[in-house]
């Protein structure tokens, strides 16, 4: 028995998904600067199992010795190795028509139309969802979202658990906070003749040999602070793939070291405010289920008491740390000062 005119849209509406799934990951990544960062270096990665587990070097051996002679080596037992361990999060946009709407748009050429509009609008929620949950801390949907850059880059540093690792307890899986009102000599609030001072002294205090920050997201303040702080001879606009992708960067030239400063303030922006995050994205990963990235969930579904179909989107998966090192976040604890 022939399907059903129904049936056969609630079908190509199905596949009008699968087909676009391939995309997703793109499609969000170029549409937050950290992601795309993080997908361009290869730290885009899979993981199985029931937790997310990143395996942490942090420690040295302890046994390196000057020697002459018969000198007496140093063969230092220690424990070198451990892991973080993170609980995978779930994500899902829900593409829904009913069949009246399949129906009265069922003509040669309009159905397509009709999906387009409910395809699109669940790709921006997605990517929405996604960008708002980066600059989290975890806590949204009963704590069931993704763990973002305010749990990952706290403001405050020696407490908290993170990756299954207590932070009050081990100095060394903290990353490093700055108030700009009070942690720099002489400078009491981010304006355009403090900025490159600033970021200049964060960034020799957390970098070591070709370890450090690599990329700045600032809010609408510190990104207009440092864009007056550069006339325009001096100015340099990034002309890389950030720029091309559409993302509002400069370049930033100090501490030795250049990279992108890219504003994350805007409309709808979901970066707080007065702050600005320093990041070694080397040692960041967005880890994701291979069966769950950003793709399409399983079939359209119906309602058992409703004449509709649902098909979903989702994502399995973390944004995970290696090294809390060159992690930096400064923030204006008083813009006003």
């Amino acid at each position: 028995m022939a399907l059903t005119s129904v049936e056969k849209n609630q079908e190509i509406l199905s596949l009008a998904l699968e087909d676009r799934s391939s995309g997703y990951q793109d499609l969000v990544s170029n549409s937050n600067v950290l992601l795309y960062t993080l997908q361009e270096k290869g730290l885009w990665k899979p993981y199985s199992g029931p937790r997310i587990r990143e395996r942490l070097l942090y420690n040295e051996t302890g046994s390196g010795v000057w020697y002459n002679g018969w000198d007496f080596l140093n063969p230092v037992p220690a424990e070198l190795i451990n892991d973080a361990e993170y609980t995978p999060k779930m994500a899902a946009v829900a593409v829904a028509l009913s069949n009246e709407q399949i129906l009265q748009n069922s003509g040669e050429g309009q159905l397509e139309d009709v999906m387009e509009v409910h395809i699109a609008a669940a790709e921006q929620e997605l990517q929405d969802l996604t960008d708002a949950s980066l600059h989290s801390a975890g806590t949204g949907f009963g704590g069931k979202e993704l763990g973002g850059l305010q749990l990952a880059v706290p403001t405050t540093v020696n407490s908290g658990t993170y990756g299954g690792i207590d932070r009050a307890a081990n100095p060394i899986w903290r990353t490093t906070s700055y108030d700009a009102n009070s942690a720099f000599s002489g400078i009491t609030q981010v304006n355009s003749t403090t900025v490159r001072s600033i970021y200049q002294q964060a960034i020799i205090a957390r970098s070591k040999g070709k370890r450090g920050p690599d990329l700045i997201l600032a809010s609408s303040e510190h990104y207009q602070a440092y864009d007056a702080a550069t006339v325009a001879i001096q100015r340099i606009n990034d002309e890389n793939k950030l720029g091309k992708l559409g993302f509002t960067s400069l370049k930033f030239f100090g501490a030795g070291k250049q990279m992108d400063i890219v504003l994350e303030g805007g409309i709808g922006s979901n970066m707080p405010s007065n702050v600005s995050y320093l990041l070694d994205t080397s040692s960041l990963r967005f880890r994701y289920h291979p069966e769950r990235n950003f793709s399409k969930i399983g079939k359209a579904m119906m309602p058992i008491n409703q004449d509709g179909v649902v098909q979903y989107i989702g994502l399995m998966g973390e944004l995970t740390m290696v090294n809390p090192l060159s992690q930096i976040k400064i923030y204006d604890s008083n813009p006003a000062a």
